[in-house]
């Protein structure tokens, strides 16, 4: 008899890294479901409980370090190591270690069970706080957690992902940083969890290694087994399971055109950024680890339009210091010289259980000490990001920029302490350049209102189209019940795009965009008619972007503008758009 076809499926999830992979799967199963029972435990039981824990730790900082000397024997980035380093950190921290030896003596449980007590109580801590990229730190607490737990529980399972013999598709719960930084692309093709978000540190290792993935797909690992035959698209976000021949035709067409395409987006590396007409605009990239910086430039990014510093303050018993500041800035302004680096203060909620700092109970994390407000409220923290940043700038372009302004006096606050920090490097002896640059990000309504008064006091402004959605439209990002309503074509957040840029412009200060809107050429054509001239991005973007702009006139992008000022939804806004694109990009593989 024939082979009964296997059954055929479909999932969706989130493109975090483009392209097309049709190949098997691998399947690693790592939940923590199953894994852990909850046994009772007498009095003299909880002594050897905690003995077990002590043991399951210390095999696992053991697997950890291995993982890290093959790391530095590879050659692999400094910041791929450190990312490891955190977790040893965290293997240490009392929040982990200290609260569940006091569950195992207290409720006289097992190690599994006081484990995921704990786990528990972190993910609820983290569930709370609005920043995406904070929020997805959590997933390195369940790494950990996980891996304590396959030792408790005798399964040694291999971290390392060299069970892989023949290349395939990696499907998985989730990846922890031990396995995404020492993945290999002759083996691992592309890879699809059923967690994670666009700044987990998969999707950030995907990236780095331009293969395809896509996460947040909850159920991959229950819906797909090794063997199976599966597409993906990290395009789209599609992933399809045990296709029939005539899809994986239709795929394979779409494999070959988006190779291609990707061939002639290379054409454009080297290629200046202009209008047809003459206009030009500078495509820089945004960054969060120091290797990063090594795909935007493959990329042809003109400097760093926005460099995240909030991973300088992660898992770690410390805070920073005004070395490893000015270390760490340095590099990358090293990298890039002669262009520009723009240094985002540190932009992170109060709610955050930062190492020095007592986390605050709020009960809207947005809404509260984040960010530039977090800033003024712990000066020695801030002053020595500060210090450190003004030092860097000897290294190459470096500037300033502060997140989450909202009014011209919370500005003047912070300009203030920068000028006590160049006042004591003064006093030290130590070097900076005393003109450098300062700019602030565009990101509540109130600073957009008063965008004509705050360019009065800065050298450049970058419009934060993220979090100005967010806050303009009233919904929460991450929340699938309203996430309909985060629309970038919402003639709302148009005319305030528009009329910062236009305030800007009139005061003759630079103005950028560095939130997702400028990576999409749809928005980017838009942004260009808005006479915004500098545009932020990740890596994978930079070439799509400068396709566009080669291929138009600015005088034809005002134009659409004008047009799209007079239509009162998003719909309408998006299907002129649509119609008014040049016919090239009707066939773009990215739409």
């Amino acid at each position: 008899m024939p082979e009964k076809r296997k059954h055929a499926d479909f999932i969706k999830g989130i493109g975090v890294s483009p392209g097309i992979v049709i190949s098997g799967a691998y399947v690693i199963k790592r939940g923590l479901e199953g894994e852990a029972q909850y046994c009772h435990l007498t009095s003299e039981d909880s002594v050897h409980e905690t003995m077990r824990l002590k043991k399951a730790l210390e095999d696992s900082r053991d697997q950890l370090q291995r993982v890290r000397a093959k790391m530095k024997s590879d050659g692999r980035e400094e910041e791929h190591i450190q990312i490891i380093d955190a977790h040893l950190m965290i293997m240490q921290d009392n929040m982990l270690v200290g609260d569940t030896i006091k569950i195992i003596e207290e409720e006289r449980i097992n190690a599994e069970w006081a484990l995921k007590k704990v786990l528990k109580r972190l993910m609820d801590h983290f569930k709370g706080v609005d920043d995406d990229y904070l929020r997805e730190r959590s997933y390195d607490f369940e790494h950990i957690v996980s891996r304590i737990i396959y030792n408790l529980t005798g399964r040694h399972e291999d971290y390392s992902l060299t069970g892989i013999k023949e290349p395939a598709i990696v499907v998985a719960h989730n990846l922890s940083p031990a396995d995404t930084a020492q993945m290999s692309k002759d083996k691992v093709l592309g890879f699809i969890t059923d967690l994670g978000g666009k700044t987990s540190h998969t999707a950030i290792m995907a990236r780095a290694l331009e293969i395809p993935a896509i996460v947040g797909l909850e159920n991959a690992t229950i819906k797909i087994n090794t063997g199976d035959t599966v597409i993906i698209d990290g395009t789209t976000g599609t992933v399809i399971i045990n296709p029939p021949e005539n899809v994986i035709a239709v795929y394979r067409k779409k494999q070959k055109r988006y190779a291609d395409y990707d061939r002639t987006l290379h054409h454009y590396r080297d290629l200046p950024c202009e209008t047809k007409d003459g206009r030009s605009i500078s495509l820089r990239g945004n960054m969060e680890l120091i290797d990063d910086v090594t795909s935007l430039k493959e990329h042809g990014a003109e400097g760093i339009g926005l460099y995240r510093t909030e991973f300088l303050y992660m898992n770690r018993r410390d805070l920073p210091t005004e070395e490893e500041h000015y270390r760490a800035y340095s590099e990358v302004a090293r990298k890039v010289f002669p262009h520009p680096v723009i240094i985002r203060t540190l932009d992170i909620g109060g709610d955050k259980d930062l190492p020095g700092l007592n986390p605050s109970e709020e009960p809207n994390p947005a809404l509260g000490l984040r960010a530039i407000r977090l800033c003024l409220s712990h000066r020695d923290v801030f002053k020595a990001q500060l210090k450190g940043v003004l030092r860097s700038s000897t290294e190459g372009n470096v500037k300033i920029m502060f997140p989450m302004i909202s009014g011209v006096g919370e500005l003047r606050m912070a300009k203030a302490i920068l000028d006590e920090a160049k006042a004591e490097l003064v006093r030290e002896g130590k070097h900076f350049n005393a003109c450098i640059e300062i700019g602030i990000m565009i990101e509540v309504p109130a600073a957009a209102v008063i965008a004509d008064l705050l360019v009065k006091e800065v050298d450049f402004i970058s419009i934060g189209t993220n979090d100005l959605l967010q806050y303009s439209l009233a919904i929460d990002r991450s929340n699938e019940h309203v996430a309909y309503l985060y629309e970038p074509y919402h003639p709302a957040i148009l005319r305030i795009i528009k009329s910062v840029a236009e305030a800007a412009i009139k005061a003759g200060v630079d103005v950028g965009v560095c939130g997702e809107m400028a990576g999409e050429p749809e928005y980017a054509l838009i942004l260009l008619g808005f006479g915004i001239q500098t545009l932020s991005m990740n890596a994978i973007s930079i070439l799509k972007v400068k396709r566009l702009m080669r291929s138009i006139n600015y005088s034809w992008a005002k134009q659409i503008c004008d047009e799209i000022g007079e239509f009162a939804t998003s719909m309408e806004v998006q299907r002129h758009i649509s119609a008014r694109l040049p016919e090239f990009y009707s066939d773009e593989f990215s739409r």
